[in-house]
């Protein structure tokens, strides 16, 4: 039995010719276009390569001498097949064969077992100048595609610069009317503008909740801004981490308890001073909590660790005992805008942009952030088999300009 790669764009002729090859005890591997075709070749090693010349993304006389080259498939025999095409040109760019369709079905099967037996058709005397001819068209082609890629590459800055600008003006849209919402609505709660009765009480407390959401999302979008024009801004300010990470715990306590879950909690007793942005970092340790809370399914467990490390840094360690995510997610998960799972009846909410503003908090803080998973970490008398979270920062943050660079 041989193995053939078939490298034709009409799913019809494809579908004969494994169904004939298939029949006489052979295995066809398909591809539909030049590249994927090139790529299973070399991968697969096969005995035998059909090619159509019309075919898009590498022509069939391109595939040829592309494969032509290729150490690990020297003397595997490639054949032509074709409704439209040379047999000269075919020949002088390295196949073995010329077939023009459409094939006789009776005499395939037996005409690529003499391709495979060592059967070769003599190239024409005039090799040398059909090889000039067909570089000198393949040259062409390839400015054209390089032209287009050109065009394509400037149209992307375009659409980049555009996406920055238009991130930047929406947080300020927004933004602009949140400050005097998230005032009234506390005067209101305070009662300085009147006494409420506790139906309106509960209302306005609704609607704080919410607005601290709203306020958290727009605080995001201006982040965004800052990654995508690349000046994401830190102050340098005297703060304890232990203290922001312990304010951040406080502020989840209550949503950790409504969903079903328990906290473990592993913080140092003495204080941990630091130089940096901690109105940052608070949100970057929220939004780890955030995360934790909302892939762990009720009943389980959300731990958090903080410690000092030997190398000047304070790292936070955030685990759960969720499901936890893929490897091949591990990179990904701190892309802007990337979701597990982006489907329209996703369980989670969220736009995807905490966990890549919280990585880029840690490099601006001097540190980092990373996911194992599943988890290893056990403290507290509870193994979390999940995910785990380390966010480590420097004890006295980069400059300015120098986090600026670290994104």
């Amino acid at each position: 039995m041989a193995r053939i790669v078939h490298i034709e764009d009409d799913p019809a002729n494809r579908l004969l010719v494994r169904k004939l090859l298939t029949r006489a005890g052979h295995e066809v591997l398909d591809a539909e276009d030049g590249i994927k075709g090139v790529k299973l070749a070399c991968a697969e090693r096969p005995d035998l390569v059909l090619v159509d010349l019309n075919i898009p993304g590498l022509d069939g006389f391109e595939v040829t001498l592309r494969l032509r080259g290729e150490a690990t498939l020297r003397g595997v025999p490639i054949v032509a097949i074709t409704a439209e095409g040379d047999r000269d040109t075919s020949l002088s760019v390295g196949c073995d064969g010329f077939l023009q369709k459409p094939i006789d079905a009776r005499t395939f099967a037996k005409t690529i077992a003499r391709y495979l037996g060592g059967e070769k058709e003599a190239p024409p005397p005039q090799r040398s100048a059909r090889l000039e001819e067909q570089s000198q068209r393949i040259v062409a082609h390839l400015e054209q595609k390089v032209a287009e890629l050109m065009k394509a590459n400037d149209r992307l800055r375009e659409a980049d610069a555009a996406r920055a600008a238009f991130y930047r003006n929406i947080s300020h849209e927004l933004a602009t009317p949140m400050t005097p919402i998230v005032g009234y609505a506390r005067l209101l709660l305070d009662e300085e503008l009147g006494e409420l009765q506790p139906p309106q009480k509960r209302a306005l407390g609704a609607m704080e909740e919410c607005i601290t959401r709203l306020r958290g999302i727009i605080d995001n979008l201006l982040d965004v801004t800052g990654l995508e024009t690349g000046r994401m801004r830190f102050a340098r300010r005297h703060y304890d981490f232990l203290a922001i990470c312990r304010r951040a715990i406080d502020s989840y306590r209550e949503r950790i308890s409504s969903a079903g879950l328990t906290l473990i909690e592993q913080l140092p007793a003495e204080p941990m001073p630091a130089i940096g942005d901690d109105e940052r970092l608070l949100r970057a340790v929220s939004q780890l909590l955030d995360n934790a809370v909302k892939f762990t399914p009720s009943d389980g467990v959300v731990g958090v660790r903080v410690a000092p490390l030997s190398s000047g840094q304070y790292m936070l360690c955030v685990a759960d005992t969720g499901e936890g995510i893929a490897a091949e997610r591990h990179q990904q998960i701190f892309q802007s805008f990337y979701q597990v799972d982006a489907s329209v009846t996703r369980q989670h909410g969220g736009t995807g942009v905490g966990l890549a503003i919280a990585k880029r908090t840690a490099l601006g803080l001097g540190g980092d952030l990373r996911v194992t998973s599943p988890s290893l970490e056990s403290f507290g008398g509870k193994s979390f088999g999940g995910a785990a979270f380390y966010l480590t920062v420097a004890q006295q943050a980069p400059d300015e300009i120098a986090a600026e660079a670290a994104g």
